[in-house]
């Protein structure tokens, strides 16, 4: 039990915490820290890779059409077609990924999770803010070395 003022631990019987004098009322518990963040989310993960990805590949199709029907006709200087060309082709191959790396979430590939840390790093400063909300949020799934013991085995189970 722990002081809900202070923080600081309480024995069962004590009246008053002996660090800041408040008054113990009822039992004050911590809860219990799931262990189980990658098992509740993953398959979330994966589906939104999926759904980012699929829209981020219908866009790069479109960019890549207007491109073809209109680059020709537009006056810039000559770097900005070539960059503009790369960073469509840069957007169609990032939704490739994305469209693996949600599959092999959900089939909890081994290789799927260094995949998608990738991902949502590049993801991060790529189409903010949904981008950026995607990679916080598979970050904070996938990340910490918890994560990776649990991926871990859900990974030899599925194989099992």
């Amino acid at each position: 039990m722990f002081c809900d003022g202070c923080g600081t631990s309480v024995q069962p019987d004590q009246a008053f915490c002996s660090r800041c004098g408040k008054r113990i009322v009822g039992t004050v518990a911590l809860m219990p820290q799931s262990r189980a963040r990658v098992r509740q989310h993953l398959k979330l993960v994966g589906i939104l890779w999926l759904a980012y990805s699929a829209f981020n590949a219908v866009g790069g199709a479109l960019g890549l059409i207007a491109y073809n029907m209109f680059a020709h006709r537009l006056n810039v200087p000559p770097f900005v077609l070539p960059l503009m060309h790369g960073f469509i082709w840069f957007m169609i191959l990032k939704s490739a990924a994305g469209l693996v790396a949600g599959f092999g979430l959900i089939q909890r590939e081994p290789w799927a999770r260094p995949l998608t840390l990738v991902l949502a790093f590049i993801s991060l400063f790529i189409n903010i803010p949904i981008g950026t909300a995607l990679g916080i949020y598979t970050m904070w799934v996938l990340l910490p070395s918890e994560s990776e013991q649990e991926y871990s085995a859900l990974t030899a189970d599925q194989a099992a």
